[in-house]
């Protein structure tokens, strides 16, 4: 019962050290840079103190916090990310591949396959519970190539002012040069695969 009991706190460990690991990198980042909490607060229109906070590792982020601080540092998530994990095989076990949970807005990403600097495109699995709703004001990197393939449910994706709905099985591919918005309708949860190509 005991070996059953720490197998299930591996995962929950994990998932700790990568956020440990990200709000130092966030403080990193942001101390290259010589702006002080109130400048990255100005740029991002996001509190000092939740910034404060979320370099400290008292909060995690939600992945629409994230995407403005990724957007300020000229990185896409998934490159920040990678920057707190360890370098990836070339082969990504499934046990592998790591997983960050924004339990706020119900979203889960699991990184299939890392970003790595030779190459230009990383696949992301994304799951949304019933109802989940994210918006982004901006790519990270205007003119990112998305490819997004449902795998389970229906995902609302809004880009460019323009909304589609996107069923399992369907693939919609698209620039993305301003804001965007993934909501799931519901009511079942909804799971895609998202094939990120740098510009």
């Amino acid at each position: 019962m005991r070996d059953t009991d720490e197998d299930a706190a591996a995962p929950s460990r994990a998932a700790a050290q990568v956020e440990a690991r990200l709000a130092g990198r966030l403080a990193e980042l942001r101390s290259e840079r010589g702006w002080s909490l109130d400048e990255l607060g100005r740029r991002t229109d996001v509190s000092r103190s939740t910034l404060s906070r979320l370099e400290r590792g008292e909060i995690s982020p939600t992945a629409a916090l994230l995407g403005r601080l990724c957007t300020a540092y000229e990185r896409t998530m998934s490159q920040l990310l990678a920057e707190v994990e360890s370098e990836p095989p070339r082969l990504v076990r499934a046990e592998r591949q790591e997983v960050w949970q924004d339990r706020t807005s119900g979203f889960t990403r699991r990184s299939v396959s890392p970003p790595h600097p030779s190459l230009r495109g990383e696949v992301v699995e994304g799951t949304l519970r019933p109802g989940a709703d994210i918006a982004y004001d901006g790519p990270s990197l205007p003119g990112l190539e998305h490819h997004i393939w449902v795998l389970d449910g229906v995902l609302e994706v809004t880009s460019g002012g323009r909304p589609h709905e996107v069923r399992a099985g369907d693939c919609l591919r698209y620039r993305s040069w301003d804001r965007s918005r993934f909501r799931n309708p519901g009511p079942e949860p909804v799971r895609y695969a998202l094939l990120i190509v740098l510009p």
